[in-house]
Order: structure tokens, then sequence, then C-alpha cells
């Protein structure tokens, strides 16, 4: 079956096709597209989609989705609107009509995208399952996810971030959950919000799209619950359900055991208890997965088939994926957590750093990156890592960028690797000092590039494997 037909396009963007085409798939970019997608010509800051019309053609696209004419492609198929971002965006709300699926919208500071994927993971062994891939939160990645989910699944989940005011309303109104999941609220973005309470509210924009009789899913431990709990009642939730470790959470946490490698998790949920077993490690795992049992009681699935399908859950490359490296006659521990940093994100990836126990003489060794967008408290924020990394033994701490100048300054001189401006920079000194045994996190804010060091480590374990 045809994800979109020229005709179905067409009529959902008030656009214009001058041939039949049928596409299996959407896209906006040319290096990820498969045959057979529509391929959409966004324009952003730095680019225009419309020069790569042709790169997608060739790759196999059905069709492609423009705004203006492209020289020396008036005959190929292609999809003609007024505003490529309005047709994508009208697609996406197509998409939501034509289908009947349970959608669950999934937001907060920290944990969107591991418990979208855990979430994603349980509700497939209650019903066919789709979620939107990666971290497609934003004003582009919602609209292209509903655009590509197929009519006939049960259930479909939606990750939404935002770093402004508005931005999730806006997303809300366009997926128009069923469900409504706010992870937690955190000091993440504060560059552009006056208050973590202003984040909070911002948050809880996610509830202005849910439908008749929706439920909004929150963190009972979290400070700022009834403030959340609040806005859901005043736009129209009919159900709030908590979770966490607090006595009142409809999904309370009773016990957990937590080794270097994996999670044992005890709950109480109305009528019954269930144990899950995870596969990965962390504390913040354990708040992600009481959520996702959460929602999946509230959208009406199966809680023991979602506990039973989670021992198949995996950590996700730059979110905790673990890496045993060969390395001086021995292994190196690897876990990378360069994808995005916040400060609730780094004290959990300090925490599961502390929990793996050592050799004789081997350390445990932090590589981080600035947080970004914390506006007047970066520097604040910064330095009170400094604590935490104690608490977790870290022996030594290798800095890049610049607001990690304030954590540089709190550390102990014996616990300073250096402070160095790029990736690039700290990589050959990195290496000098690691040692077989040693326990390595990688760990900062996207925008800082942290990811070259992961790949380097891993290719110089292969280097030296051969």
């Amino acid at each position: 079956m045809p994800l979109w037909t020229a005709r179905d396009a067409a009529a959902a963007t008030g656009g214009s096709s001058i041939s039949e085409w049928a596409s299996t798939g959407l896209s906006i970019d040319t290096r990820s597209l498969s045959a057979g997608d529509l391929f959409v010509a966004l324009r952003g800051p730095n680019y225009d989609g419309h020069d790569f019309v042709g790169t997608a053609l060739e790759r196999g696209a059905a069709a492609a989705m423009v705004d203006r004419d492209i020289p020396g492609l008036s005959t190929v198929p292609l999809l003609r609107v007024a505003d490529t971002s309005a047709g994508l965006a009208a697609l996406g709300s197509a998409a939501r009509r034509r289908s009947d699926t349970r959608i669950i919208a999934i937001t907060g500071s920290v944990g969107k995208t591991g418990t979208k994927e855990a979430l994603r993971l349980a509700l497939a062994a209650c019903g066919p399952t789709f979620a939107s891939a990666g971290s497609l939160n934003n004003q582009w990645g919602v609209p292209l996810s509903l655009g590509r989910m197929p009519p006939d699944v049960a259930y479909g989940i939606f990750e939404m971030g935002m770093n402004h005011s508005g931005e999730i309303g806006s997303l809300a109104r366009l997926a128009r959950p069923h469900i409504a999941v706010i992870t937690t609220v955190e000091p993440a973005h504060l560059g552009s919000f006056s208050s973590v309470e202003a984040i909070a509210d911002a948050k809880a924009e996610v509830f202005l799209g849910l439908e008749p009789g929706g439920v909004a899913v929150l963190n009972r431990d979290n400070p700022h619950y009834a403030r959340l709990a609040a806005a859901a009642v005043r736009t129209g939730a009919a159900e709030v359900v908590s979770f966490g470790a607090h006595r009142a959470a409809t999904v309370r946490l009773l016990n957990s055991v937590l080794d270097p490698h994996s999670s044992t998790i005890d709950a109480a949920l109305p009528g019954f208890t269930l144990r899950v077993r995870l596969p990965v490690p962390g504390q913040h795992w354990v708040m992600n997965v009481l959520a996702v049992l959460a929602a999946v009681r509230a959208v009406g699935g199966d809680p023991h088939r979602a506990a039973e399908a989670l021992t198949g859950l995996e950590e996700l490359p730059g979110r905790g994926r673990r890496y045993e490296l060969s390395w001086r006659s021995g292994k190196l521990t690897l876990i990378d957590e360069s994808y995005n940093a916040s400060p609730a994100a780094m004290r959990a990836a300090f925490a599961v750093l502390a929990a793996i126990p050592l050799a004789t003489g081997a350390r445990r060794v932090a590589v981080l990156g600035d947080m970004l967008e914390l506006g007047e408290a970066t520097e604040r924020l910064h330095r009170e890592l400094a604590a935490p990394l104690a608490a977790a033994g870290v022996d030594r701490v290798f800095l890049v960028g610049s607001a990690v100048s304030a954590l540089y300054d709190a550390l102990p001189e014996s616990k300073r690797g250096g402070l160095w401006r790029t990736a690039d920079d700290v990589i050959d000194e990195l290496l000098r000092f690691l040692r077989a045994g040693d326990v390595l996190t990688v760990k900062g804010s996207r925008g800082i590039g942290l990811s070259p060091i992961v790949e380097r480590l891993r290719a110089e374990s292969v280097r030296r494997e051969t």
C-alpha cells in the first residue's frame, strides 16, 4: 500500500501534480532518502532543499514537493504547493485525520527519546506501533513523522521538543494526542526562559492538543508536578496519571536494584504489581520505564506484555551506548553520551559511571563538553557539576568548550585532565592518558561536537586489533 498518492497529497496540501505517482515514504533529506520517498524541498537558514530535488529523484524519490520552478525538471513528478513547510505540516495533519491510531506525545527536559524508544518497544507487544525516528521532535520533525505514519497502526508515539515558548503547543495541536507524557522538568533551555517554572509552563503546552477524554502522564516526584497537573486539568485532561516513588503515584516504584549492566524494577499499578528486568543500567532508566508503564496503562495496552518486551531494551547511540574496546593489551570501557547534555542528564551519566566496578589501577574518566542554552545560569550550573563528579569517584576530567571553564576552576587540581577548545584538540592527550581497565564517559551538548572523540576511540580500538 502506498503511503501517499499524487491525488491524496494534492488534496492534503492544496497543491497540484501534473503526473500520477505513489510514494512509500516521506523525506526531507537526500542523505537519508529511500527509493520511493516523497521528497519535501524545505528551506533552512543555510540551505534550500530545492537545490537537491534533482539528487532526490536520481536516488529514487517517487516525487518531490516544491514551491518554485526547478530549472530542467519541469516534466518530472512534482507536487507544486504554495509553501513547502506549510505543505509538510498539511501532510502531517492529513495523516492524523485519516487514522484511528491512539496517539501518545512525549516531552520533557530529559528522557524524551529514551522513553519514546522504550514505549515503542512496550506497545509493539500490544499491537502494531509506529514511533518517530531518532529525535525528530521540532517544527519539521513532528509533521514529517506524522506524515510517515501508516494509517492502520494501533499506536503512534511522537516526541516533542522545544527551545522557546509556544513551540510545543503548535506541535501538540497538530498531533492531537490521546496521551500526553511529560518525563520531567529540569533547568534546560534556560537561555530562552526566565525560570524553571516558565519551562514547566512551556512543557504543559502539550496538553493544549489533547483529544477529548485525553490523559496526562506526569512525574509525581518532580517539584513541578502540581503546576503541571493543574495545567492539564485546566486545559481539559480527563485524567492525570502519575509515576514515581511518591506514595500517591498511580504507577509507584516499590524497589529498584541497579547493577553495572542492568536494572530490576518492582512497581505497583492499580490492582497489581509488576517486575521489570532491564538490560540497561541507571536510575534515569527506572524513571523512564515507570513513565512507559503509566502510558501503556493510559492508552489501554497490556502492562504485563509491555514489561516482558522491555527485556529487549537497548541503549541508544550517543545516549549511553556502551563499547568494550581493545586497548593496550586489555579492554577500555567507553560510554557514549555524546548526543546531548543538561545538568540532570550529566548527573545521571555520572551515576552510571560510578556504578561500574574498577580493576586494580583502573580509573573513571569523564570527557565533558559545554551544556548549551542555559543563559545566565551557565556558569553556576557548570560549576555545580564538580560535586556530583566527586561523589561518583571520577578520577580525571577532560573538558571541551568555553562554558566548562567554570567547572575546570571548581575541580581540584588532581582531577583536571585539561581544558580544550574543540574535540579535535583533546584527542591526542586523551589517547596518551587512557590505559587498559579505564572506564570513560563522553558527554556534552550536541552543538559542542564530542562524537568525533567516540569515533576516534573506536577507530583506535579497531586499529590495535589488526
